[in-house]
């Protein structure tokens, strides 16, 4: 077993896939199969986009789309599912050199010279789990009773707890302390960000 990663979902589920259980080697028979790739620092997309390009390859770079507080406020982020790794189907015994010379790969992940083997049925799970653009958009949509963190104006960085949703101006109402004191105030619901202590 190589990697492990939870999804979360919009409605608080999640989905733990792990990844590679049988395996190849160079010496084996020649065969077409799924293999994790190792992808230089923040380079998934560049890699998955150079060995797209590769004839006899299938690349699969699953990806996450959600808010983040940022420096300058929340921000849309999209970053790998699996951060510096992406998978691609091919050949190894007639492909190896040329997808582990690929721009933007740093290997092709192995342990001594067996190279852990992708079960198709997981790859169609998560293809299936992120959607035909690789992407799945995770959108935390607040619940009365859930801790967050304020992203936005003068409370950005407080911690608060959400005691009434407003749907109909798309705004939460959130207790906090403040100076000392407990106040409730409403904000953008976009403007809430679900607390790290409640993921």
């Amino acid at each position: 077993m190589i990697l492990i990663r939870t999804i979360p979902t919009i409605a608080g589920q999640s989905h733990m896939y792990t990844l590679g259980a049988s395996h190849a080697d160079l010496t084996g028979p020649s065969q077409t199969a799924w293999y994790c790739v190792q992808a230089k620092h923040k380079h998934e997309h560049i890699a998955a986009a150079h060995l797209r390009e590769l004839r006899g390859v299938i690349v699969f770079c699953p990806r996450i789309r959600f808010r983040r507080e940022t420096r300058m406020g929340v921000a849309w982020v999209t970053e790998a599912l699996f951060p510096g790794y992406l998978f691609a189907q091919f050949d190894l015994v007639r492909m190896q050199r040329v997808v582990g010379y690929a721009p933007g790969v740093r290997s092709i992940v192995r342990f001594a010279n067996r190279y852990p083997i992708i079960d198709e049925v997981t790859v169609a799970q998560l293809s299936e789990h992120v959607g035909e653009k690789e992407i799945k958009v995770i959108d935390y949509e607040p619940s009365q009773g859930d801790s967050v963190k304020l992203a936005e104006g003068a409370f950005a960085g407080l911690n608060a707890v959400v005691t009434q949703v407003l749907p109909a101006r798309a705004r939460v109402r959130v207790l906090m302390d403040f100076l000392g004191r407990k106040i409730e105030a409403e904000f953008e619901s976009s403007a809430v960000l679900r607390s790290e202590a409640s993921r």
